[in-house]
């Protein structure tokens, strides 16, 4: 690992943390349900983009740098985690038990497709 490489996940990482604020942002000046869907959608759009980088390196022969400063940097700094499973328990403690769970389960089975297709993508 060199130097540019930690230094393009970093770089990277505080670009995806950019844009993840940005897209939460616009999507809950739009859709005002109570639903995290700004977190949903970060969370699936940051799992196929990193399926896409993923099968590039699989089938393509990228470089394995890209992969990491993509991967770990952007869609890292990009996608929350975190944010996700604090806004479900957010909504079990007001009482919105099924929507905590569509947000978990949901989110969840979204995520794992997308990654799936993005690899998908790539490869045929």
């Amino acid at each position: 690992m060199t130097v540019w490489v930690v230094a393009g996940v970093g770089l990277f990482g505080g670009l995806g943390a950019l844009t993840r604020f940005v897209q939460d942002t616009l999507v809950k000046a739009h859709v005002s349900s109570g639903f995290p869907w700004g977190t949903v959608s970060i969370n699936v759009v940051g799992s196929f983009l990193l399926g896409l980088i993923t099968g590039l390196a699989m089938f393509a022969g990228e470089a394995e740098q890209w992969k990491i400063v993509v991967g770990s940097g952007f869609c890292a700094g990009y996608t929350t985690f975190s944010t996700a499973m604090f806004e479900a328990v957010s909504l079990a403690r007001a009482g919105r038990w099924r929507a905590a769970l569509l947000d978990v389960i949901g989110t969840l089975v979204l995520a794992v497709l997308a990654v799936g297709l993005g690899i998908w993508l790539v490869s045929v």
